[in-house]
Formats: structure tokens, C-alpha cells, sequence
């Protein structure tokens, strides 16, 4: 199987697994705070990697720590916070929508600061798919008049700092091991997390005590290992064997997985949206069809 199968292979689990993850903050938020989640998602998903990346971590050059510094704030650290905090106001899957975002600004940014070059197939994949994104945004403001659209932007700002991660992982970190990678990160950022949780109020009693807390945990726990530990070294090794804009692509295929849980879970949407999703997809396509 040569690379060009396997990064459709990694795309399609990456889709599938944070497709999922947006219902899962969802979940967690019932018993927890913004702040206690991302800071949990962020202390949990350390261990977990630490517990299989630790030797990985002598691989890293002293040059190159720098750059997985930067990585795991801009990647992890405060997007895992941002949208805990969007998705007190916005659906699960409207949050997903908003995320598509991504692929253009990776391109913008990858331009513009990294002098990573992009075709007009590019340019038009991530501009269709950025009409989809735009018709999903409206139609949900459409059938969710109550929710308050403001908290977008913490969701924006989020897929801004992802674009600039996945450049700095191709421009400068394109030789060290995914792995690696994704320890060095949480290595950077699991003591301002912890350091987080502790004034949150976490270890109280009235956290302990509220009826969602038990199944809040659960849900954080499995957004940590799927959603973020192993979602983070699969994406790091697809930026790696393919280009920044086709990793970030994954973030068109996203909406339509978390769309389903969403309507699973009795959040609203259309038609219309369905047409969007389509939209989307095709916009994947011609972002990442080689020429002929």
C-alpha cells in the first residue's frame, strides 16, 4: 500500500475519530466547567502519552524544542479550552462546521509566514468548501436563533492557531518522529493545566457532588486517548507523509461525522445543511486531486 492509500486511510479515522470528539465536550460539559474540561482533557491525554512517549522524547534536537513548544500551545493547549468554552453557546456540530476554517487558513498562513507554495486546485478546493462551511454556519443560525454566535469566535481563533501548528510540523518538524512530537507537546503544557485545574474548583465538593459529574469524567477520558493522544500522533504522521492543506482537510470530513451525532443527540438540522455537507466534500476533492 503506497502513501497516497495510506494517508486516505489516516484521513478517513481522523474524521471519524474528531468527528466524535465534539459531542463528546458536549457530554462532559454537563458535569464540568470550560476550564475544568480542558485542562482534564489536557492532563489526561499527558499520561497517557507519557506512558508510551517518554523515550521517545531523546529523539527531539535541542533546536527543535522550541518549535514543540509552540506546537503543543497552538495545537493543544488552548484550542482544548476555546472550545470547551464556544460549545457552552454553540451545538456540537456547528462547532465541527466552524472548524473547516482550518484548511483555507492553512493555506493563507502557510503562504504568507511559511512560504509554502499552493496551486489554484488548492485554492479552489478550500474556497467550495469554505461556501459549505458558510451555507452549514447560516442554516444553523437559522434553526438555533437562541444560541448565542459571538462565542464563534473562540472556535475561529482555534482553527487560526491549528493552521499555524500544522506548518510548523511540515516546515520544521518534518524529521522528527510523530510520536515525539505529540509527548514533547504535553511535556510543554501539562503543568499550566494542572496549575488550571487547581483553581477551578475541581477538587470541591460541590464538583464531586453534581449528578453528571461520574459520566463527565468518563467522557473526558475517552475524548483524551481517542480524540486528542491517538488523534494526535495519526494527524502528526499525515502531515508528515502528504502537505499541510490535505492534514487539514480532515476537518471538512469532521462536520459531517459530528452532524451525525449531533441529530442523534436532538440537535437540529436540514436539507439544506445535508446539501452543504456535499458541498464540502467536493471542495476535499479538488483541494487534494493530483493533476492529471
Amino acid at each position: 500500500m503506497g502513501k497516497t492509500d495510506i494517508k486516505w486511510i489516516y484521513l478517513l479515522a481522523l474524521s471519524i475519530i474528531w468527528g466524535s470528539s465534539f459531542i463528546l465536550i458536549k457530554k462532559s460539559l454537563l458535569g464540568l466547567t470550560p476550564y475544568q474540561l480542558g485542562a482534564l482533557r489536557t492532563i489526561i491525554t499527558g499520561i497517557f502519552l507519557f506512558s508510551v512517549g517518554l523515550n521517545s522524547l531523546k529523539s527531539i534536537k535541542k533546536r527543535e524544542w522550541k518549535w514543540v513548544i509552540l506546537s503543543g500551545f497552538l495545537g493543544s493547549f488552548i484550542p482544548a479550552f476555546f472550545f470547551a468554552i464556544a460549545e457552552t453557546e454553540i451545538d456540537s456540530a456547528i462547532t465541527s462546521v466552524l472548524n473547516s476554517l482550518v484548511p483555507l487558513n492553512a493555506i493563507l498562513l502557510g503562504f504568507a509566514i511559511f512560504k509554502i507554495g499552493f496551486t489554484r486546485r488548492q485554492l479552489l478546493g478550500v474556497i467550495i468548501g469554505f461556501i459549505g462551511t458558510s451555507i452549514l454556519i447560516f442554516k444553523g443560525a437559522d434553526l438555533n436563533p437562541n444560541q448565542n454566535y459571538l462565542y464563534a469566535g473562540f472556535v475561529i481563533a482555534s482553527t487560526v492557531m491549528y493552521a499555524l501548528n500544522v506548518n510548523i510540523i511540515k516546515k520544521y518538524l518534518q524529521n522528527v518522529k510523530p510520536l515525539s512530537i505529540a509527548t514533547g507537546n504535553y511535556v510543554a503544557i501539562i503543568l499550566p493545566a494542572i496549575i488550571i485545574l487547581v483553581f477551578t474548583d475541581f477538587f470541591s465538593e460541590s464538583t464531586y457532588s453534581h449528578p453528571d459529574f461520574k459520566m463527565s469524567v468518563v467522557y473526558v477520558t475517552i475524548l483524551s486517548f481517542f480524540g486528542t493522544a491517538l488523534a494526535k500522533v495519526l494527524f502528526n504522521t499525515l502531515v508528515q507523509i502528504s502537505t499541510p492543506v490535505f492534514a487539514s482537510s480532515v476537518t471538512y470530513l469532521m462536520p459531517v461525522v459530528a452532524l451525525v451525532w449531533g441529530l442523534l443527540d436532538g440537535e437540529e438540522f436540514g436539507f439544506l445543511q445535508i446539501f452543504a455537507s456535499v458541498i464540502i466534500l467536493i471542495g476535499v476533492y479538488l483541494a487534494n486531486k493530483k493533476k492529471a
